[in-house]
């Protein structure tokens, strides 16, 4: 696998590994700590026939000023490993500098989508994310570029982001991986202490009570009450558990065929996400 830190060279090895055009490129973004959903989601763009190209950056811009981007876990050695393991060809690993030269201008704002649950929590997040994504997409060129589920919202930012601006690639959105007892995987997981991590797993069994209660006809603002309540009991302090259409994030007072859960809520320092279609 090859590991570039610049431009120059990222362009370089990428017309080498697509044989100047001829072999398709995927790009999964990470900002890395990987763990086993990343690793998937190269498995699943080798398995369709692409070249596989990895970021590793952790994108100051879409942190808030009292977020994790100074403690968030960074071992590029170990992840980069992990990647050519999985069969990943590229290892992009710009700096700070690069990504945000001096002069740098231009952010990505997604009017709607980036406003509303994780957005109206994090305000300024989904700027972030719209922007090194359209950066990191316009470095690497790829075909096709491959997303975790669990991060739903992001997934909708990034969706109409490549259709607004006519960017010639593929959105893959790859499953949800979880551990044994169902908490899905995140690189803060590794936050959690003892306590809060055998608390963790009641956020997705919360969210298929609520599921549940929804198809036996429960009104949904009294499900999503009790899913609230659950957590709270539970020890979680709750910034959303919603009734959204998947592809708009307008909430909903009744399932639909394109309804999903959202949450997002705290254990002690750790925020969780999870989601689940209804």
């Amino acid at each position: 696998m090859q590991i570039v830190r610049n431009v120059p060279d990222l362009r370089a090895a990428r017309a080498a590994l697509t044989d100047g055009g001829r072999a398709r490129l995927a790009l999964v973004p990470t900002m890395g700590a990987l763990h086993e959903g990343h690793l998937s989601l190269v498995r699943a763009a080798r398995e369709a026939g692409h070249v596989v190209a990895a970021s590793i950056f952790v994108n100051p811009t879409q942190f808030g000023p009292n977020e994790d981007f100074t403690r968030y876990p960074r071992d590029p050695e170990r992840d980069c490993a992990l990647l050519a393991e999985a069969g990943c060809a590229l290892a992009w690993l710009p700096e700070v500098s690069t990504m945000y030269p001096p002069g740098d201008a231009t952010s990505v704002e997604v009017a709607g989508l980036s406003v509303v649950l994780e957005g109206a929590v994090r305000p300024g997040h989904y700027r972030g994310v719209a922007t090194v994504v359209v950066k990191l997409l316009g470095q690497v060129r790829p075909d096709a570029a491959y997303f975790g589920e669990k991060d739903w919202q992001q997934v909708q930012v990034i969706r109409r982001v490549a259709a607004d601006l006519f960017l010639p690639v593929e959105i893959v959105v790859g499953p949800t991986l979880r551990e044994k007892d169902g908490l899905a995987m995140s690189s803060r997981n590794r936050y959690l202490d003892p306590a809060d991590r055998a608390r963790a797993p009641l956020l997705h069994q919360v969210l298929h009570r609520v599921r549940a209660a929804l198809r036996d006809g429960e009104p949904a603002a009294a499900a999503l009450a009790a899913g609230r309540r659950a957590l709270a009991e539970g020890g979680f302090i709750v910034d959303y558990l919603e009734l959204v259409d998947a592809g708009t994030l307008a909430p909903l007072t009744a399932p639909d065929d394109g309804a999903r859960l959202l949450a997002a809520a705290r254990l002690g320092t750790t925020r969780l996400l999870d989601t689940v279609a209804v």
